[in-house]
């Protein structure tokens, strides 16, 4: 028995793309036994690289079991309620529509198992829009957060998909605290996608409300440095990026006893460099760039100054912080080898299991229908049926780049 302090807690996870996972790899760090259950396609993830796994599935799928049924049929919805019976939790970001359709509401799941406790993440929480579909970049869009976040003038999405891993956290938090608190009434938890959104957004959101009634006009930030001069992203002499974080007066003074910058009391407060914006941002520019990155950094160290390189993804895991002990495991996949960071609460995770991989589809679909009480018979027919599928440990996962072969002459 491993020491999480979810050990012994079952897990059945209905889940797509990066909320659902995202909430159960939480909970499977810290100890739960995750089933995930997909359809004969498999979960979308698993076909987003060269028709294979994608990251996402990859950093968060980590020593799950696979279960893949057939749920529309007779057969797989059987085998659905026998999971249910026997499991402490589930977890889905099915749409409302779909959710119904396969039995997988709070309603199905409670008539199966009085105690269950049940977690849908969906794209809204009550309201006009709960019936509606979202995604990561809608929450984005209807929160506020793409309309600052601009390329070439257009609103876009972030990069990572922030709000799901959001939703994520949010719902282990309300899982854990319904186990917590042993109410009935806390075992049905809807979490809206736009919701967390709202949430998060919530400085943003209560400082243009500040700004309107103070100025008399809506006022947003005009950049996500704050308009602060010395507060971003800078070019180093050796083409490396440095990124600074110069808040107050006290910080601007340490940067410029760094780099040798002379004190000009006509820039030592705030409201002075910010109406002096251009002239900073040049001195900040042209000091930086007078520097390599290793030459910078040690001078910026020695002062206590707020700073970091800016790494490409390619760059993170070789960090020494990263290679510190308790930060990342590693593990294999299809002769692949990877590095995947843990859930950073060494205390609580589990300290068994942390290297398994990801698994294949339908990879423990056998062993999981022994465990509910078919024989081998019945499990024999149940696959030739298509009611539930095992793993193919002999396809190719990734289609591979082909290779030029040398003309001749």
């Amino acid at each position: 028995m491993n020491s999480g302090v979810l050990a012994g807690k079952t897990i059945v996870e209905l889940g797509s793309m990066i909320a659902a996972p995202f909430a159960t790899h939480i909970l499977q760090q810290l100890g739960a036994e995750v089933i995930k259950i997909e359809p004969p396609g498999g979960e979308t993830t698993r076909k987003l690289v060269r028709g294979g796994p994608s990251g996402s599935y990859l950093a968060f799928n980590r020593g799950k079991k696979s279960l893949c049924l057939d749920l529309q049929s007779e057969a797989g919805k059987e085998i659905f309620a026998r999971l249910i019976a026997r499991a402490d939790i589930v977890v889905h970001n099915l749409s409302p529509s779909a959710a119904r359709k396969l039995g997988a509401t709070f309603a199905d799941c409670d008539a199966l198992n009085p105690d269950i406790i049940h977690c849908h993440i969906k794209g809204y929480g009550a309201g006009p829009l709960a019936e509606e579909v979202a995604s990561n970049p809608i929450a984005e869009a209807a929160t506020g957060v793409m309309f600052s976040n601009r390329q070439d003038g257009r609103p876009t999405r972030l990069g990572p998909s922030y709000h799901d891993q959001f939703a994520g956290c949010y719902a282990a938090i309300a899982v854990l605290t319904a186990l917590l608190a042993g109410d009935r009434a806390k075992r049905e938890i809807t979490l809206g996608l736009y919701e967390t959104g709202l949430h998060i957004a919530a400085r943003d959101l209560l400082g243009v409300q500040l700004k309107t009634q103070i100025l008399g006009r809506a006022e947003t930030e005009p950049s996500a440095e704050f308009s602060i001069p010395g507060y971003g992203a800078y070019e180093t002499r050796d083409g490396r990026w440095i990124y600074l974080v110069m808040l107050n007066d006290a910080h601007w003074s340490k940067f410029c006893t760094a780099t040798g910058l002379p004190a000009d009391p006509a820039l030592a407060g705030l409201r002075d460099r910010r109406r002096a914006r251009p002239q900073v941002e040049a001195l900040v520019r042209e000091a930086v760039a007078g520097f390599s990155y290793d030459a910078l950094a040690e001078r910026l160290g020695a002062q206590g100054v707020g700073f970091t390189e800016i790494l490409s993804t390619d760059r993170v895991m070789e960090a020494p912080q990263a290679q510190a002990p308790g930060k990342a495991s590693t593990f294999g996949f299809e002769a692949l080898s990877f590095l995947g960071p843990d859930l950073p609460l060494p205390g609580l995770v589990r300290d068994e299991g942390l290297d398994g991989a990801p698994p294949l589809l339908g990879e423990d679909t056998e062993a999981l229908l022994a465990d509910l009480g078919y024989g081998p018979e019945r499990i024999a027919a149940l696959l030739q049926e298509g009611a539930a599928l095992r793993a193919d440990p002999g396809q190719e996962l990734w289609a591979r780049p082909r290779v030029k072969e040398a003309t001749p002459g």
